[in-house]
This record gives structure tokens, sequence and C-alpha cells, in this order.
């Protein structure tokens, strides 16, 4: 990536070589030539915000910028990156969504979100920290900027403009007000499960901004709840890719006895299954990890594996993510133990549990998904 302050090597984590996604986009190098040509002043604090591979915090590294991030992966290839440019770590303090942003912040920089929720809680947990002199300026493609994303900004900060576009890319510019007004933050948001949906039937649900299907229950996890695998005894059960937990705490009202783990790379989903569980189990063990799926679970360590694997990267359909989540639940299932899917009819699934295990069988079906099992030989 080529940028005012030199030429990067960068990569996406997991890194491989076989992904032809680049680790930047036009929005990264608009924002960047802006901050550049503009002679915005960067000698303060600086903050940025949604950083998807480290991109932005590598290139302005020299500035010491904080970065804040819901994702995991983003965080660890943010690590990767910098430590391939040959700077330090300690360069660029990384926090996540779930931490208190710095008291003070000079310069603000906003990678737009997929999740208008995510973008909402973030600008109302930043506002404390901006002040009337504080440069703000967002950053996206033009499919990822609407009039309901300018609209947050001025709502919580203060007057906002666009860019011109520039090779699909346009950059926000925000005046803060004032005095910054403190409106009140709507997340984290909870909601009633309907009934018909297994032991969680009239449950609450807590769900912290930028969670998948964050304001209802979506119709996919509903068919899972609704085809959930019989468990008994003490057995160790991970909900991969868990959102806001209701499958995994769905699990653990069937099976007390059992122990839960529910793992998600994103901070926001992590802090919502935590909260999830706690309303509504007592006694049941439960861990909660962010992280890369279960690439850090030991081999033959789990008899259960519920997953709803997503097939977006940020605006990239792929099924790569998927792909991991199920070599890491074959790995990390005992002999005899279960994975159970569920998916879109038309992803075609059960090819992938053929090729990783040897066997895929339809529990359940509609027109639109299906339950997969596959049993680890």
């Amino acid at each position: 990536m080529a940028t005012p302050w030199g030429e990067y090597a960068l990569a996406r984590f997991p890194e491989d070589t076989r992904d032809q996604l680049r680790a930047w986009d036009a929005a990264d190098t608009y924002l960047l030539r802006h901050l550049a040509e503009s002679g915005t002043p960067l000698s303060g604090s600086v903050v940025v915000v949604g950083d998807r591979w480290g991109a932005l915090a590598t290139a302005l590294s020299g500035h010491r910028p904080t970065q804040i991030t819901d994702s995991f992966l983003a965080r660890e290839a943010t690590r990767a990156n910098l430590a391939r440019a040959g700077v330090e770590e300690s360069a660029v303090p990384l926090l996540t969504t779930q931490d208190t942003p710095p008291d003070r912040i000079d310069v603000l920089i906003v990678r737009v979100p997929k999740s208008l929720g995510l973008l909402e809680d973030q600008l109302h947990r930043l506002a404390p920290g901006v002040h009337e002199g504080t440069v703000v300026v967002g950053t996206g493609m033009v499919k990822e900027i609407h009039t309901s994303t300018l609209h947050l900004f001025e709502r919580i900060l203060g007057p906002t403009r666009t860019s011109l576009a520039e090779k699909k890319a346009r950059l926000i510019f925000c005046t803060p007000y004032p005095a910054i007004a403190r409106n009140s933050n709507p997340w984290p948001y909870s909601y009633e499960l309907p009934e018909g949906v297994g032991t969680v039937s009239g449950r609450t649900v807590i769900n912290h901004a930028g969670v998948f299907c964050a304001d209802r229950l979506d119709v996919g996890t509903r068919f899972l709840l609704q085809h959930m695998p019989r468990s008994r005894g003490p057995e160790r059960i991970a909900d991969l890719g868990c959102g806001n937990g209701v499958v995994g705490t769905a699990a653990a009202l069937a099976n007390p006895e059992a122990e839960v783990l529910f793992v998600d790379e994103s901070y926001q989903a992590v802090a919502s299954a935590r909260e999830t569980f706690a309303a509504n189990v007592e006694g049941t063990k439960a861990e909660f990890r962010v992280g890369d799926g279960l690439t850090d679970f030991a081999d033959g360590s789990v008899d259960l594996v519920l997953n709803n694997p997503p097939f977006h990267s940020h605006q990239a359909t792929t099924d790569a993510t998927a792909w991991r989540m199920f070599t890491d639940a074959r790995r990390a299932l005992r002999p005899g133990g279960e994975l159970w899917v569920i998916g879109n009819r038309h992803l075609g699934y059960h090819l992938k549990l053929r090729r990783l295990f040897g066997n895929s069988e339809l529990m359940a079906s509609d027109a639109k998904f299906v339950v997969l099992r596959a049993v680890k030989k």
C-alpha cells in the first residue's frame, strides 16, 4: 500500500497466500492522502476506529495512534502488519470496542462499519473525548456510506458533509459542536424471545451494537433452536461464532451438566453472549473467549460444536470463514463428537462437511435452511 508516509506490505489475518483479497482499499488510501494534503495536525491524540486490517494504524504509526476495533482478527492483523513494517507494537495502543476510549481525542478517524448500530454505539462512547477543535474524518466505500450514516455523525457529534467520490470511495467531514451533547446511548439492546424456540422461549437476549441481528432473532438461528441436538451429562459444548449467545444458552438450559464454551472473533458478540447467559442460566459452567474460532482449543477437547457460520467478510462474499470453522471443529472434536451446522441451502455446506468428516447428515430443512450433522470418526 503506497501512502504519503511510505509503502507498506500488508496482509489480512490469518494470512493465506491463496487469499486474493487485499488488506486495504481505496477508502484507506483516500483518507491517508487527505490527511497529508490537508496538513491535518497529528501531534495530539489520534484515534483510529474500525480499522479493517490495520492499514490506517500502520501507516500512521509514527504518530502513535490508538486503534479501537471490535474484531480480534483485525487486531491480530494490525499486530502482524506493524511487525512487518518494523514498528514496535507499543507505538500503537490497541483497544477493543469494550474498552474505555481515550479521555481526549484531537483527531478522530472512523472507518465506517457495516453495522449502523455499531457506528452509533461507538460515536456515543467517543463523544466525551471529542472537543471543539477535534478533527473528525470518516472514510468508506460509496456503497457503505448512506444518508443514515451522515445523520448519525451529525446527531451525535456535529454538522457533517461528504467529499466527492474517488475510486468509489468517499470521505466524511464532521465539525464537532462547541459543547458535545451527551445523548443517551441506546446500546446494549435487549428483547424477549418468541415462543416455539425450545428451551429459550420467552427468555431475554442482550445484544451489544454490531452483533448480527441485534434487534431480533434471525430466522436461521430460530430454525436451529427448533432442531437442537440432544445433549446429556458433563459434555463440553462449543457455541462457535456465538453472536449473542442464544444458541449456547439454549444448550446450557437443555443440559445443566454441560460446560458451554462461547467463542467469537467479535468483542461485542462475546460481551453479548456473557450477558445473555448470565440473564438466563444459573449453575452451568461457561467460558467466554474472543479469538480465532477454535484455534486455541486442544485437539479432541470438545464433544459438540454448534455453528452458524458467516459467509461475508465486510463486503466480500466468501466461504473461507466457514471452511476454517469446520476444519477447526473437526480437530477440536473428540472421536464420536458432532458438529451441527445451520446454513442457507444454496451454500452447499454438506459438500464441505463430507470432504472434511467423510459424512454429512441432513437433520432438518425448510425452503431456505438446512441443519447438518457431521460426526468425527
